[in-house]
């Protein structure tokens, strides 16, 4: 049966440089898709569309994510990973303050995932970029909205040690075995 790992966690916590690990490791992985979401945005004329259109942009997130979901399905992987879960939408948007529909919730709930392994702040990795806007103060807060969103849902977090990407890496990889 297969299981499904989430690697969540604010920005720049080094969820993605994980997930490349785990690639070059040969697992599968489903990469994040809010990045292509934004460039999406831009090439179509808006600039941030998370700040602009936080409903929009989140509802784009949801379905991509969901089919990514529905698409590890299809793999006959014993384990695949997401970077970042259906669960962290809703989270952002608690984050932000905006009102969602249920589905948001609904969705969470019907599309479960086996572990969460949460990536904590990590002030001396942290670098905002084009696509990352928030400095270091809102990334605890995402994470605290994370790590909320999740404990409602009934998850049990795992937090993964900072360290070396490899020993990262090999954090998680131990723990599921």
């Amino acid at each position: 049966m297969q299981q499904k790992i989430v690697i969540t966690g604010g920005p720049g916590t080094g969820k993605s440089t994980i997930i490349d690990e785990l690639i070059k490791r040969n697992l599968r992985c489903m990469t994040e898709i809010s990045r292509e979401v934004i460039l999406n945005a831009r090439r179509s004329g808006t600039e941030q569309l998370f700040l602009t259109k936080p409903l929009l942009f989140s509802d784009l997130l949801l379905e991509g994510r969901i089919n990514q979901y529905i698409e590890a399905e299809k793999f006959n992987d014993e384990l695949v990973f997401f970077d970042r879960g259906i669960p962290d939408v809703h989270a952002y948007m608690n984050y932000i303050s905006i009102d969602y529909p249920a589905k948001y919730i609904n969705t969470s709930n019907l599309y479960k995932y086996d572990y969460i392994f949460l990536m904590p702040p990590w002030e001396e990795i942290y670098i905002s970029d084009n696509e990352r806007y928030e400095n270091f103060e809102q990334a605890l807060a995402i994470h605290n909205h994370l790590e909320r969103t999740y404990k409602e849902l009934n998850y049990t977090i795992i937090e993964v040690p900072t360290g070396t990407i490899e020993d990262r890496t090999d954090f998680i990889l131990n723990y599921i075995k």
